[in-house]
């Protein structure tokens, strides 16, 4: 017997730390868009522990149910016990369509989902819609950004990851309301268990409000010490292209486009950088783009607010000095 009298879209309610993380509240507010008129509902599901709160919160982002599963062995992230539960959920309510949020999570945990399901997953998706015959359409760049490729999966549930800030949020409303399912949750896999889980603090990319970027103008890895001190007067982080971080120059959680992270700051400073077409795809729709290169013809130009042409070594010293004096 079916928990839901109709077809759902489950959004996936990752949390760490108790806390759900923000894309999430993006994946409900597509879910509320795409299920519109029809006969679809929007859910979330939800692991972990003392979580009910968060729960009571993903309703008043418009989730009309949400799935708990709450218990201690849920606050580590354990990629087998959170996959065999969803995978039982699935089997109950037989969604219309799963969405996860392209984080190391739903990386980690939506193809073990669909494997178990044995259906199909379109990663990294930048919109989601659904045509005329009520299929499931799944749009994400293609050949490096430079199509887009609208994918249709013929099994079911349809499974998509999204990337963090390409969707609107959902709007909170406290007027809303919902039910919470109290789950009761598979046990514990006794062949293996998490001993430990360490968080390694970080820089937070996606949700900087200032990103400052190096490229191939960059000499040496020593000069992104220059960028730092850049981003760091202006209350930012720094950022990267994505050769310098195969050269191991700076770590990939620095990374930003299409094989990186995905941000929208109010302020992005790109210097010595072409912009590629996979770079563009993940910054070009920051508020304000300042582009600083010695190649007037660059790309980056054209998708710049304000260009700088001049060499980095020259006009970032002199930024920086610019600002220490104010």
């Amino acid at each position: 017997m079916s928990l839901s009298d109709g077809r759902e879209i489950l959004v996936f309610a990752e949390q760490r730390r108790g806390r759900v993380h923000p894309v999430t509240i993006e994946l409900l507010g597509k879910a509320i868009e795409l299920s519109g008129n029809r006969d679809l509902t929007v859910s979330a599901v939800l692991l972990g522990r003392d979580v009910r709160g968060e729960a009571q919160e993903l309703i008043y982002y418009g989730a009309k149910r949400v799935y708990l599963f709450e218990d201690p062995s849920f606050y580590n992230y354990d990629p087998f016990l959170y996959k065999a539960n969803l995978v039982a959920l699935a089997n109950e309510i037989n969604p219309y369509a799963i969405l996860f949020g392209s984080t190391h999570i739903g990386r980690s945990l939506a193809p073990r989902v669909a494997a178990s399901l044995q259906t199909g997953l379109t990663a990294d998706c930048t919109n989601l819609s659904i045509d005329e015959d009520g299929a499931f359409i799944q749009i994400r760049p293609a050949f490096t950004g430079n199509i887009l490729a609208h994918i249709k999966t013929k099994t079911s549930p349809s499974m998509s990851t999204v990337r963090y800030k390409v969707m609107q949020r959902a709007k909170r409303d406290e007027k809303r309301e919902g039910t919470i399912v109290k789950m009761t949750p598979l046990p514990n896999d006794p062949s293996w268990e998490v001993i430990d889980e360490r968080v390694i603090e970080g820089i937070n990319l996606p949700d900087a409000e200032v990103v400052v970027s190096g490229g191939r103008g960059l000499k040496r890895a020593e000069d992104f010490k220059m960028l730092e001190e850049l981003a760091k007067l202006l209350g930012g982080v720094v950022g990267s292209s994505r050769p310098l971080v195969d050269e191991g120059w700076i770590g990939k959680e620095h990374q930003v486009g299409f094989s990186g992270n995905t941000v929208k700051p109010k302020l992005y400073i790109a210097c010595g950088i072409s912009g590629s077409s996979q770079h563009l795809a993940g910054m070009r729709d920051s508020e304000m783009i300042v582009a600083i290169n010695s190649d007037p013809s660059a790309p980056i130009f054209r998708y710049a607010d304000m260009g700088i042409i001049g060499d980095i070594y020259e006009i970032i010293p002199k930024m920086i000095e610019n600002l220490k004096r104010r």
